[in-house]
């Protein structure tokens, strides 16, 4: 998914794995905290002062984000859900 080089992921790795620690794992409380991370996260790269440009690169960010996620991991889990469970078509 995240297309830099290995040589550059490894910088974030430590501090990533750190970070996942810290997450709830309760389903209620989960969603609002990667939120935070996220939103804290853009506002320290960008600034609090952002441009239009900005502001635009943060939603295609996100945009592409949410879509390579779908992709790569939810598509296939639907096809395998598909497999066990049938088709809308096989109504």
């Amino acid at each position: 998914m995240p297309y830099i080089g290995r040589k550059d992921r490894k910088q974030y790795q430590e501090v990533l794995n750190a970070l996942a620690e810290l997450v709830p794992q309760d389903r209620m409380q989960r969603p609002g905290h990667m939120n935070y991370i996220v939103s804290l996260l853009i506002e320290k790269v960008y600034g609090k002062e952002l441009r239009y440009a900005d502001h635009n690169e943060v939603v295609g960010v996100l945009n592409c984000i949410a879509l390579e996620f779908y992709r790569r991991k939810t598509a296939p889990y639907e096809d395998v859900k598909i497999g066990e469970e049938g088709d809308l078509t096989d109504l």
